[in-house]
Protein backbone atom coordinates (compact mmCIF):
# COMPACT_ATOMS: atom_id res chain seq x y z
CA UNK A 1 0.00 0.00 0.00
CA UNK A 2 1.08 3.52 -1.10
CA UNK A 3 1.37 6.40 1.48
CA UNK A 4 -0.04 9.61 0.00
CA UNK A 5 1.65 13.05 0.48
CA UNK A 6 -0.89 15.25 2.28
CA UNK A 7 1.05 17.77 0.84
CA UNK A 8 0.47 17.01 -2.42
CA UNK A 9 -3.02 17.15 -2.15
CA UNK A 10 -4.33 20.07 -4.25
CA UNK A 11 -6.39 22.08 -1.25
CA UNK A 12 -3.28 22.04 0.61
CA UNK A 13 -1.13 23.39 -2.54
CA UNK A 14 -3.48 25.80 -3.26
CA UNK A 15 -3.49 26.99 0.88
CA UNK A 16 0.32 26.82 0.34
CA UNK A 17 0.33 29.14 -2.63
CA UNK A 18 -2.26 31.82 -1.32
CA UNK A 19 -0.28 32.06 1.98
CA UNK A 20 2.84 32.51 0.42
CA UNK A 21 1.72 35.00 -1.89
CA UNK A 22 0.45 37.06 1.31
CA UNK A 23 3.62 36.95 2.58
CA UNK A 24 5.49 37.81 0.07
CA UNK A 25 2.84 40.78 -0.30
CA UNK A 26 3.69 41.87 3.53
CA UNK A 27 7.55 41.27 3.08
CA UNK A 28 7.56 44.63 -0.16
CA UNK A 29 4.94 46.89 2.01
CA UNK A 30 6.39 49.98 3.91
CA UNK A 31 6.87 48.75 7.46
CA UNK A 32 5.73 52.15 8.82
CA UNK A 33 2.26 51.51 7.83
CA UNK A 34 2.01 49.81 11.53
CA UNK A 35 3.47 52.70 13.16
CA UNK A 36 0.70 54.86 11.97
CA UNK A 37 -1.67 52.14 13.20
CA UNK A 38 -0.56 52.80 16.63
CA UNK A 39 -0.63 56.21 16.68
CA UNK A 40 -4.14 56.14 15.33
CA UNK A 41 -4.89 53.59 18.24
CA UNK A 42 -3.54 56.04 20.69
CA UNK A 43 -5.23 59.02 19.38
CA UNK A 44 -8.21 57.13 19.46
CA UNK A 45 -8.02 56.26 23.31
CA UNK A 46 -6.92 59.80 24.29
CA UNK A 47 -9.67 61.07 22.34
CA UNK A 48 -12.69 58.65 24.14
CA UNK A 49 -10.71 59.69 27.17
CA UNK A 50 -11.76 63.04 26.87
CA UNK A 51 -15.56 62.63 25.87
CA UNK A 52 -15.82 60.15 29.02
CA UNK A 53 -14.90 62.85 31.38
CA UNK A 54 -16.33 65.51 29.74
CA UNK A 55 -19.83 63.30 29.94
CA UNK A 56 -18.93 62.49 33.15
CA UNK A 57 -18.68 66.22 33.96
CA UNK A 58 -22.05 66.96 32.36
CA UNK A 59 -23.73 63.88 34.16
CA UNK A 60 -22.54 65.46 37.46
CA UNK A 61 -24.12 68.97 36.81
CA UNK A 62 -27.48 67.78 35.43
CA UNK A 63 -27.90 65.39 38.35
CA UNK A 64 -26.80 68.00 40.63
CA UNK A 65 -29.06 70.15 39.16
CA UNK A 66 -32.00 67.66 39.16
CA UNK A 67 -31.69 66.49 42.67
CA UNK A 68 -32.19 70.03 43.77
CA UNK A 69 -35.32 70.36 41.63
CA UNK A 70 -38.41 70.58 44.73
CA UNK A 71 -40.86 67.85 43.81
CA UNK A 72 -43.35 68.57 46.16
CA UNK A 73 -47.02 69.02 45.15
CA UNK A 74 -48.42 71.50 47.46
CA UNK A 75 -52.44 70.20 48.53
CA UNK A 76 -55.56 72.26 48.46
CA UNK A 77 -58.56 71.59 50.56
CA UNK A 78 -57.47 69.14 53.02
Amino acid sequence: MTRLDPLLHPTVRYLLLVVRSRLERVRREDSSLGASAIELAIITAVLAAIAIAIGSIVYTKIKGTADNINTNVPTFGT
